[in-house]
């Protein structure tokens, strides 16, 4: 994991909504290079201190070392690479609930920093926090920062320096005000806290047994096995492991309960103890932010501004950008680009397939270069910015919080409100934006979701024009929605890995920075070209490959079989295959096959359904590819398929019965 020619290895700890990615920024210049850990679909994002020759990772949010969500697993496995200075970040208004996994830290003989973000907004909670005081009983750094402020991050940086420079002692980490705390002296076998008896003693017995050398002490190896850790488990010889499941059995029968729970109560109760006499609770005045952010969380009132959010979120991305920006865009592209590059194609390159490549229809530059620019680019740029303003304002969280228990019942959380209503703007987008989400499961969910039953702007336009009447709309919703409804419960019931653990501190509202919001966006956008725009040159070589090989003529035959078996003419088929490469030109394709008469009512409404249900536009299948990797990109694509012909199927019939 080191980068060649980097000395120092510095990692970013935290749980979610903290500020890591904002001292990220303010310690490297940029807020973001993004790549996934080996093996995994979990991002890491990576800068460089040049100044300290040292390479910082914002690692993935993660509240203990008893990890739960594959994140969190993947954060673990990091900080046991070892060598590396750990910068813990805590909202500083929340410290009771995070000096717990500063205490793990420190046990874990890690080189630590604790970093009490947000300052203004604990002292705006009236918290008075005795820095110094706390400094000295935990025996490590601890730097106050406003991170959106730029606040305290000179002296974080100079903390670094020291840190770095320095050879870790075996006094490092020592406590050396630990009056009236239960604290031993330092060892393998003792850590610096003293847990309840029969945990102290398990895990005196277990670290006696462990061999090796590991990154970590051996007493916080005793206590990830007794909260039954399976990354530690794989770590150890087998008589050791069957030490530890002897322990681990033996406390679990005492305590009625998982030691991992006990644990975890007995970090809490000592966080609770070393914070006596350091933090103190003063009187504070509530101001019209403090009002607003309590109806933010209130549901008569919260309701009405989640769904203001939420139109905005579509006002900005699915209106301004998918149709104005886009419009204006793609008018001016095919009008200054594509025409005059067509133009020149024709008088001077002979070869017909030469000048398909990059012109004509489904060329590199006519096609993927506009696709890219004048369709995606104008509707990420709107949702990049609408998003950064939402998401440092404070209130996703919030509205993420509201939404928790009915996205439960798709297996997801309230954050999946995001991507899935901007689906209905952009599908690639939308595939794009599920990194916001807080698992692999989640996003997986929601990208099915996404793929299967939910139309991008674009193709919504041409089906609403497409439709006879409103009767014929309410059937197409109906139909729609209800596959989007069962595709989400099957998924949640039947796609392994952790269901959903919703676990967010609520910020309080605030003004969102302008910097903050600039710098979100642009590096988003820094993002989209490197790793989007090849995706779309990638599909149009492929439509070349096609077309130039008869396989398009191919799928057509193949595709009209299931077309015609559901009542749909023959030529309905060309529309199916189109849609996979822009999901508007299918749509505009059945416009004309409607507008030449021969479809009748039924046809039209079934038409409709499939089309829809039918599988995603290349680019968002490409997308699909990148972020969940091509085993579940093409289950998706066969399971958009079936689906979009079962259910045609399946209307066709119901509508017939219904003299449809």
């Amino acid at each position: 994991m080191d980068v060649t020619g980097v000395k120092h290895r510095v990692l970013l700890v935290g749980s979610p909504n903290v500020g890591k990615s904002m001292i990220f920024f303010h310690l490297t210049g940029k807020y973001a290079t993004v790549s996934n850990y080996p093996g995994t679909t979990v991002e890491i994002a990576r800068g460089k201190i040049p100044e300290l020759d040292a390479e910082v990772i914002d690692t993935p949010g993660m509240y203990s070392l008893m990890s739960i969500t594959e994140e969190e697993r993947v954060a673990k496995k990091m900080l046991f690479e070892g060598d590396a200075v750990i910068v813990h970040v805590v909202d500083a208004k929340n410290i009771d609930r995070m000096l717990p996994f500063t205490l793990q830290l420190i046990d874990a003989g890690f080189n630590v920093i604790l970093v009490l973000n947000a300052m203004d907004e604990a002292e705006r909670a009236g918290l008075v926090i005795d820095i110094e005081k706390l400094r000295k009983r935990l025996g490590i750094p601890v730097i106050p920062t406003i991170a959106i402020k730029k606040k305290g991050i000179r002296e974080l940086k100079e903390e670094l320096t020291k840190t770095l420079k320095e050879p870790k002692s075996s006094e490092t980490n020592a406590p050396t005000d630990a009056s009236n705390l239960p604290v031993t002296p330092e060892g393998e076998e003792h850590g610096k806290w003293i847990l309840n008896s029969s945990l102290e003693k398990s895990i005196q017995r277990i670290s006696s047994v462990l061999s090796g050398e590991h990154s970590v002490s051996k007493r916080v190896l005793a206590l990830l096995l007794l909260a039954g850790d399976p990354d530690v488990e794989s770590m150890l010889e087998p008589h050791e492991l069957d030490m530890a499941k002897k322990e681990l059995e033996e406390l679990r029968v005492r305590y009625g309960q998982s030691p991992a729970y006990r644990i975890a109560m007995e970090y809490e109760k000592l966080a609770e103890k070393i914070l006596e006499g350091i933090v103190s609770q003063r009187e504070v005045r509530r101001n019209i932010a403090d009002r607003l952010g309590e109806l933010t969380l209130n549901p008569i009132f919260a309701i009405p501004m989640s769904l203001l959010t939420l139109y905005a979120l579509y006002l900005f991305a699915g209106v301004i950008g998918a149709q104005i920006l886009v419009d204006a865009i793609e008018g001016w592209f095919e009008q200054n680009i594509n025409t005059a590059l067509n133009a020149w194609l024709e008088a001077n390159v002979p070869n017909y397939w030469l000048r398909e490549l990059v012109g004509g229809d489904y060329g590199i530059i006519t096609l993927a270069f506009r696709y890219a620019i004048a369709i995606v680019l104008p509707v990420v740029t709107s949702f990049f910015l609408i998003f950064s303003i939402i998401e440092d304002s404070g209130y996703l969280p919030r509205m993420a919080f509201l939404l928790d228990g009915l996205f439960k019942k798709v297996g997801l959380s309230g954050r999946a409100v995001i991507p899935l209503v901007l689906g209905f703007g952009c599908g690639t987008m939308a595939t794009i934006v599920t990194r916001v989400l807080e698992s692999r499961r989640e996003r997986m969910i929601a990208t099915l979701m996404l793929a299967v039953a939910i139309p991008c702007s674009a193709q919504l336009g041409v089906i609403m024009a497409i439709a006879p009447d409103f009767r014929a709309i309410m059937l197409w919703a109906f139909f729609v929605f209800g596959v989007l409804l069962t595709v989400g419960f099957l998924a949640s019931q039947f796609m392994p890995g952790e269901k959903p653990v919703f676990f967010m501190e609520i910020p309080p509202l605030r003004m969102p920075s302008a910097r903050n919001v600039f710098m979100k966006t642009f590096t988003r956008l820094e993002w989209y070209f490197k790793e989007v725009l090849p995706i779309f040159v990638i599909a149009s070589i492929l439509i070349w490959v096609g077309r130039i090989t008869g396989i398009f003529q191919l799928l057509i035959s193949v595709l009209s079989v299931p077309a015609m078996a559901i009542g749909l003419p023959a030529e309905s088929a060309v529309v199916f295959l189109y849609g996979f490469f822009r999901r508007d030109y299918g749509a505009a394709g059945l416009y004309d096959i409607v507008g030449q008469g021969i479809m009748d009512y039924r046809q039209i409404v079934v038409a409709m359904i499939s089309l829809t249900l039918f599988v995603p536009c290349v680019a968002q299948f490409g997308v699909m590819i990148r972020e969940r990797g091509i085993p579940f990109a093409v289950l998706t694509f066969t399971i958009s398929a079936l689906v979009a012909f079962g259910v045609g199927y399946l209307a066709s019939i119901i509508l017939s019965a219904m003299g449809v």
